[in-house]
């Protein structure tokens, strides 16, 4: 049986409307080679009746968390939720592996390779979350105009 998701993380800042969203879902094999391509399915759908403003924020930040889902967990998909309510964005990604740990943000020292994907989030998002259950952890965000 399922445990129900646990928030670790929820940094609230705006209100998600009540009008309903268009949703947008789809599934990415674990490789560093679906970066570029949920960037880019994420790019399309998102442009349907005119790209968001924050648009090219919205495309770095899904490219951390799916970068983070892929790297940090054993999970051999990655699926990515974006949800839109008139000038809000929400993407969730989730990944079936490393569900006992939360995503802390860090700030890593200058010549660090890596380690500044949650700072991104942490810094460009309105708000921005994670959840897991025995077999999945998701982490998500929202930006608005």
């Amino acid at each position: 049986m399922k445990r129900p998701l646990h928030n670790y993380h929820d940094r609230s800042r705006t209100a998600f409307t009540n009008a309903p969203p268009v949703t947008w879902r789809r599934e990415f094999p674990a490789a560093e080679v679906s970066v570029p391509e949920a960037r880019a399915w994420a790019g399309s759908v998102l442009s349907v009746g005119g790209p968001p403003s924050f648009l090219d924020d919205a495309l770095l930040l899904l490219s951390e968390v799916v970068t983070n889902a892929i790297t940090h967990s054993g999970s051999r998909r990655v699926t990515v939720q974006i949800a839109r309510t008139g000038t809000t964005v929400q993407v969730k990604v989730t990944d079936a592996g490393s569900s006992t740990t939360a995503p802390v943000v860090r700030l890593p020292a200058l010549d660090d390779d890596g380690g500044r994907g949650l700072w991104l989030v942490e810094s460009l998002a309105e708000e921005w979350g994670s959840c897991h259950d025995e077999t999945s952890r998701l982490v998500w965000f929202r930006l608005a105009e």
